[in-house]
């Protein structure tokens, strides 16, 4: 905008560029400037050559962009790929709890220490009211669903209905973790195994699963598996 003084000295504008945003969309996400989880409104604008303020020219468009309804900062729409806290807390509440299942389901639910070291990780993780026999339940009828996790005793292949599961639970949310992060949802699935007893070939297919749907290393998984110690 071009101002200019008028006779009495306030500031008028004679023409400058305008634009006038409209929504197309809104939603939840985690705003950068507020540092937590806000609503959102996805808005796209055009532009339009101005004289005194009448809007003459068109000047393309703007956007889109994504404007916080807390602070009102405009932020460009990849800012929604990152999850909200409530998003990623849910996602990795959900990755331990399939792995405790996994790796109790390879390893078989008759170890009491197992079940326990289970519930132990999953109530950490969020499902503070898990029980052993909630867990015991899951696996005995999950062993039975040959849709999805009942070829836990086809060791040679872990189980291919297993491996897509934890694909499915692991693999979104491997790109938000840090290395220890990921590191820590496998570490959390060796020591449940690990709590009857030394690894067993179904155990350790299952982790090793795991580590690859974390996007850790097979050497790196190797290691960290061998480097935790029964309890």
């Amino acid at each position: 905008m071009l101002p200019v003084r008028g006779g009495d000295g306030r500031k008028l504008t004679v023409w400058g560029i305008r634009t006038t945003w409209s929504t197309v969309g809104d939603g939840e996400f985690f705003c950068p400037a507020c540092g937590g989880d806000r609503n959102y409104r996805r808005r796209t604008g055009r532009r339009r050559f101005t004289v005194v303020g009448v809007p003459l020219l068109p000047r393309g468009s703007a956007g889109p962009v994504v404007e916080c309804q807390g602070c009102r900062e405009r932020f460009d729409v990849d800012v929604l790929d990152h999850l909200t806290t409530t998003r990623f807390t849910a996602m990795l509440r959900d990755a331990v709890h399939t792995v405790a299942l996994a790796v109790l389901a390879a390893g078989g639910t008759a170890s009491r220490s197992a079940l326990e070291a289970a519930v132990s990780a999953v109530r950490a993780a969020g499902f503070q009211d898990c029980a052993e026999e909630q867990l015991e339940s899951l696996v005995e009828a999950l062993s039975t669903d040959q849709g999805r996790l009942g070829l836990y005793d086809v060791p040679e292949c872990c189980g291919a209905a297993l491996s897509i599961e934890l694909h499915e639970a692991l693999e979104p949310l491997a790109p938000h973790l840090a290395g220890p992060g990921r590191e820590s949802i496998l570490l959390q699935g060796a020591r449940i195994a690990l709590a009857d007893g030394p690894y067993t070939p179904a155990e350790r297919e299952v982790l090793s699963t795991v580590g690859a749907a974390l996007r850790i290393d097979t050497d790196e998984v190797v290691r960290l598996l061998s480097a935790v110690r029964a309890p």
